[in-house]
Parts: C-alpha cells; sequence; structure tokens
C-alpha cells in the first residue's frame, strides 16, 4: 500500500489519486487514459502495456518519495498547494472565512488560510508546517 507516499506527494503539490481496494486492470486503464504515472510495489502492474510505471522498491515512505522524486526528477515548488486527503487544489480564503472554523489561537496566531473546496479541510502554515519543510528538505526535494 502506497497511501502515506500518495499524501506527501500531495502535501508536496503533485496531483495524486490512491484507491487502495482497485484492481489492477482498472488501476491501469486509469493511468493510460488520463496519462498518469502509476507508483505500485506490484512487479506484474509494471509490465501493462500502455501503462507508464515506477517500482517503487522500499517500504518506507522518506525512500519512496526519494525514489519517486529522482525518478521524475520533481521539485517540491507547489508544496501546500493540494488537500492532502482529497488531492483539490486549496482556495485562498480570508481570515473572517475561517473565523470559527479553526482553533482560536490558530485564528489569533495566522494570517493566510487555504480551504479545500470539496472537503473543507482548512489549512495555515502553523509550526506544522515548518517540521514538513524540514522534513521536505532533508529528503532533498528543493522547495
Amino acid at each position: 500500500m502506497l497511501g502515506r507516499l500518495a499524501t506527501w506527494l500531495r502535501l508536496l503539490g503533485y496531483d495524486t489519486l490512491y484507491f487502495a481496494d482497485a484492481t489492477d486492470a482498472e488501476l491501469a486503464r486509469r493511468a493510460r487514459l488520463e496519462q498518469r504515472v502509476l507508483l505500485t510495489r506490484d512487479v506484474e502492474l509494471t509490465r501493462r502495456r500502455g501503462v507508464r510505471a515506477i517500482l517503487i522498491e522500499s517500504e518506507r515512505v522518506e525512500e519512496q518519495i526519494r525514489q519517486v522524486f529522482h525518478t521524475l526528477h520533481l521539485t517540491a515548488r507547489e508544496a501546500f498547494s493540494r488537500c492532502a486527503v482529497c488531492n483539490c487544489v486549496l482556495q485562498d480564503i480570508s481570515k473572517d472565512d475561517a473565523r470559527g472554523k479553526v482553533p482560536p489561537y490558530v485564528f489569533h496566531t495566522q494570517e493566510r488560510f487555504r480551504q479545500c473546496p470539496q472537503c473543507a479541510r482548512i489549512y495555515w502554515r502553523g509550526t506544522h508546517w515548518a517540521r514538513i519543510l524540514g522534513h521536505i528538505e532533508d529528503l532533498g526535494a528543493s522547495v
């Protein structure tokens, strides 16, 4: 399962779909139809015709991210532009619109908020943001 890798790729700004229960045929069909790169730990799935696939070698998410970034020559310049859960592009919202939807401390200490138009989750650059940035830099991905 590559669910954690999918979440990280979204946090890093990449359009990333994840289907835990899809069949190999469905994954291959979607990858071909939508011209996506299929990330998998299944050797047989990488052999499907017309599918651009990367066989993920490690079980550790940090190494998986490194492999994908190295193989596809990615950067993290668009980090924090997508919802980690829904994959939708986040939209800026005003501080007033965030009132009552975020913890009071967050509301008083933050000025910029972004919201997912699909699931309505709200994101802000709190202390977790600095930790995530540090983690990204540790992985060797430029921000």
